[in-house]
């Protein structure tokens, strides 16, 4: 009898269904302002986790928020999105409208 490798116990929705009960974030999500020059200041978004795809998140944000973005790899930090202006509250109610993380997990820092 030949033995037949395909037909083992597989669930393909595996990873869907862990999505269900818990957040694939785990961790702290850091939204900071800096004050670059003048009135100029920098949204950074720190602490995401690695599952998203962080383009399309800076995509949308880019759109929703008529402001200018992009993913810079911080070698302390890893990946972080950075966002022109002033977008604290605008991109909280983003992660949390599209459920990417929950409102205890974000942390709000700046002046």
């Amino acid at each position: 009898m030949a033995n037949i490798e395909n037909l083992k116990a597989f669930d393909p929705f595996a990873d869907a269904a862990k999505g269900d009960d818990m957040s694939v974030q785990d961790g702290l999500v850091h939204v900071r302002i800096q004050q670059r020059n003048g009135r100029k200041t920098l949204t950074t978004v720190q602490g995401l986790s690695e599952e998203y795809d962080l383009k399309k998140i800076i995509k949308v944000a880019k759109k929703e928020f008529a402001c200018n973005g992009t993913v810079v790899e911080h070698p302390e930090y890893g990946e972080v999105l950075q966002l022109q202006g002033d977008q604290r509250e605008n991109i909280c109610t983003l992660l949390t409208t599209c459920q990417l993380v929950k409102t205890d997990q974000i942390k709000v820092h700046g002046f």
